[in-house]
């Protein structure tokens, strides 16, 4: 779970900047949103949990015949259904699958390295059961076809798109319930391939109220409005960079990961489109830069689970996709997630990662897609 800091202040300044130069009007649902920092403390859990099956706090796995919202959802880790195993997360050009284990070390890289943390350790901020009570990780609830819409409203409305959104009233909040933190709700619609993501997330009457709001086209590489927010304060997909138990039961992770970092420089590297920061300093990252593990790193002492995450940085990388503790990755929750696997990553430090210059990957500013 990420806990949220004193960052809306800064953010507003930034905000009030980025959007007197941006026309709002008009919908986009692949442009919008507005994100939060924060950490996220995890520890060793235990789950009781069916694997593959996200159940809601106080829901019965049971399903409904008349009910268009079931009880029991598929989680993120569950096998798609036959309908839907078409829906990736982005397209095989997007630059999220990229690999970019031979992309050339970016000029400040061992400056920006250092700013984040040279001696932090890495945490994978997500695994199995809970921590002081709510879930470890980001929760992805996983939806059907024909989802009932609910209206959504919006603190950052300027830069979220409009609802109504297809959110059950049972979707998983991240840190639970009661959490106090980033409360990130994700929902991903196989049957549209799209994915839904809020910030601060609360129910309101028959919907739900938020910070911000982002609806992504997943069979798109349509990039957010310059300027834009998300629900990651980069204003990127929280879904496309996490780690999920599917990908690494599978054996291999093809995207990069989510990573946060404590403090950012004005601006943003492709692929994001919105900085969260007023600091000058060009020894700090921005917003959207990408990382990599390096690959005189031995991965060979790491358990499975872990040393298949180590892999996806050294090939795919890491963005920088919001304000937290350092080198915190992010992931969903799942019941077969090993924590005394996943916490062997903090046997790598920042000092085994350097910044890498994607900039030859852009084919355009305003796409996602790669060379």
């Amino acid at each position: 779970m990420l806990r949220l800091r004193p960052r809306r202040a800064a953010v507003v300044a930034v905000l009030a900047l980025v959007t007197a130069g941006c026309s709002t009007s008009g919908s986009d649902p692949a442009a919008s949103g507005e994100g939060a920092p924060g950490t996220a403390p995890s520890g060793t859990a235990t789950s009781s949990a069916a694997p593959g099956v996200t159940v809601p706090p106080g829901a019965a796995a049971t399903t409904s015949a008349t009910s268009p919202v079931p009880a029991a959802r598929a989680g993120i880790g569950a096998r798609p259904s036959a309908g839907a195993g078409a829906c990736t997360v982005f397209p095989a050009d997007n630059v999220w699958h990229a690999d970019v284990s031979r992309l050339p070390v970016h000029a400040r890289s061992a400056a920006m390295v250092g700013a984040i943390g040279a001696g932090a350790t890495v945490h994978a901020d997500f695994g199995s059961g809970t921590w002081e009570g709510a879930p470890i990780g980001i929760p992805v609830t996983v939806v059907p076809a024909g989802q009932r819409r609910v209206p959504v409203t919006f603190g950052y409305a300027d830069e979220s798109d409009p609802g109504p959104y297809p959110i059950p009233p049972d979707a998983k909040v991240e840190g639970g319930p009661s959490g106090s933190g980033d409360r990130h709700v994700i929902v991903w619609d196989r049957s549209a391939c799209r994915a839904y993501e809020l910030f601060d997330a609360h129910r309101s009457g028959a919907g739900w109220r938020a910070g911000s709001g982002a609806v992504f086209d997943l069979r798109s590489n349509r990039m957010r409005r310059a300027g834009w927010t998300s629900a990651d304060a980069a204003g990127l997909s929280v879904l496309a960079g996490l780690v999920r138990y599917d990908e690494v039961a599978a054996g291999r992770i093809d995207h990069a990961i989510r990573v946060t970092v404590p403090r950012t420089r004005t601006g943003w590297t492709w692929p994001a489109s919105h900085s969260a920061s007023s600091a000058t300093d060009p020894s700090l990252p921005q917003l959207g830069q990408r990382l990599r593990l390096k690959r005189s790193v031995d991965l060979s002492g790491l358990p499975r689970q872990a040393r298949i995450v180590a892999e996806a940085m050294r090939r795919h990388g890491l963005i920088v996709a919001d304000h937290g503790s350092a080198w915190f990755i992010s992931g969903a929750p799942d019941p077969r997630w090993d924590n005394d696997a996943l916490h062997a990553l903090d046997r790598l430090r920042g000092s085994d990662f350097e910044v890498v210059d994607a900039a030859g990957l852009m084919a355009d500013p305003a796409s996602a897609t790669t060379r």
